[in-house]
């Protein structure tokens, strides 16, 4: 290696994990949020801040993956190509929730609608993240990608590399 040339390892795995376990604590913070007060009362400005800042970025966790790991792993793994294709629906899906939800919170519904959106919302979450992880860890722990995890992952991926 050249002088001043450094080496970025990723653990695209670990950084993975580490991406659904903030986006998990989020989605905590957002339904804590809407237990203070009345369930039927306006929003709290906690409320609506807390959940604009988790649909941002669940959807760019998911335009991230589309856009870079995504055809990094169908490059280098063909036969994924149809996990990958299920991953992106789910992702349109979610995204989908992901609108209503903010839609709900433009609108200032009650507590317990934004809480219904949110169930909803929480129980696909989950299940995607499941399925990408028990589909995709080995693949992505060998995933050779030079890319910056924000990139590729989402705001919320760890900070780019120095």
């Amino acid at each position: 290696m050249a002088e001043g040339e450094t080496s970025r390892f990723v653990a695209w795995g670990e950084e993975l994990r580490a991406v659904h376990r903030r986006l998990r604590d989020a989605l905590r913070v957002v339904r804590a949020s809407t237990e203070a007060g009345d369930p039927v009362g306006p929003l709290s400005n906690d409320l609506l801040l807390f959940c604009r800042g988790f649909c941002a970025a669940l959807t760019g966790h998911h335009e991230g993956e589309d856009r870079e790991l995504f055809p990094a792993i169908a490059a280098a793994h063909p036969e994924l190509r149809g996990t990958l294709r299920k991953l992106e629906q789910d992702h349109s899906m979610i995204g989908t929730l992901v609108a209503a939800l903010q839609a709900a919170v433009d609108r200032r519904m009650p507590r317990d609608a934004i809480e219904a959106h949110l169930d909803g919302l929480a129980a696909i979450m989950e299940s995607h993240f499941q399925y990408e992880e028990r589909e995709l860890l080995a693949v992505l722990e060998a995933l050779a990608l030079d890319a910056e995890p924000s990139d590729v992952l989402g705001p919320l991926g760890t900070e780019p590399r120095r």
